[in-house]
């Protein structure tokens, strides 16, 4: 019955990540089915925390976020919960050895947003290192199994990727960051919006993290490559909408990638990927 326990939670973080997110769905089926399952309860975890900040209004979302800190510790200590996200996270922290510095910086972060509040450069890296860049090293845990050596060659792209996502992320929900939560996360940004010339400045170092990003994942275990390749070309493509589309546009709507573009860019990671 145990076992049963343990594959319906993996199996309702995996619901989750369809339902909360098409492009990452995509390319986590593009990851080897032995990593799967480890990767959705890792989304499974950082959503719910997302959710938690950006969504729970009208609730007290601070106690709510600590009591979700509280179970997961709990559920570490005794390798079992009763909220099916967390036994599995908890499971993929165990199996895959996540050091707990990365799991506490991500906590960290979203308990940032809990304010509105604008960030100077040193906040904006702290809050991207915990928010993105340890889970791209969480991610990269679980892509090489154990192999120290590995992970320790391919940390720092995996960190300028989570961090080149991320920044994208921000432009991307810029009117809702802005006018509904109350956050400005880029300090060439005010709360009157963003102009072109900032909005080059800030993709000019996305585009550059992207680059160097590219190299660490023609060397990631071929279980893991097409997956992360997927999601890197749906990411470099969002930014070139975003650098394509007016600075004040970004200010009226979210920008995405059409269903159409994302199963285009599905087919070529497929038939690129192989000669990375």
């Amino acid at each position: 019955m145990q076992k049963l326990y343990c594959d319906v939670s993996f199996e309702i973080s995996r619901l989750i990540t369809g339902r909360y997110s098409t492009s990452f769905s995509i390319g986590a089926r593009c990851l080897s089915p032995k990593i799967r399952p480890a990767i959705y309860s890792l989304y499974g975890f950082v959503r719910l925390a997302d959710e938690i900040v950006d969504s729970f209004h009208g609730y007290d979302r601070r106690a709510l976020l600590e009591e979700f800190e509280r179970e997961y510790r709990l559920a570490l200590r005794r390798g079992i919960s009763t909220n099916p996200v967390l036994h599995s996270f908890q499971s993929t922290v165990k199996k895959y050895k996540i050091e707990g510095q990365l799991v506490d910086s991500f906590i960290s972060s979203m308990k940032m947003d809990l304010e509105p509040c604008s960030y100077d450069n040193e906040k904006l890296e702290r809050y991207i290192y915990g928010s993105a860049e340890v889970v791209g090293l969480m991610c990269l845990k679980i892509f090489v199994d154990g192999d120290d050596a590995q992970y320790q060659r391919l940390a720092p792209y995996a960190v300028r990727l989570g961090s080149a996502f991320q920044k994208v992320n921000f432009l991307r929900d810029l009117q809702n960051d802005i006018s509904g939560l109350h956050r400005v996360y880029f300090p060439a940004i005010s709360n009157d919006g963003i102009d072109e010339t900032g909005k080059s400045r800030i993709l000019a170092d996305i585009f550059e993290e992207f680059k160097v990003a590219e190299q660490g994942i023609k060397r990631l275990p071929p279980g893991a490559r097409l997956g992360v390749y997927t999601a890197y070309l749906y990411y470099l493509a969002l930014a070139e909408i975003i650098r394509k589309t007016p600075a004040e546009v970004l200010m009226r709507r979210r920008i995405r990638v059409s269903d159409r573009k994302k199963l285009f860019l599905l087919g070529k990671a497929c038939l690129t990927s192989k000669f990375l």
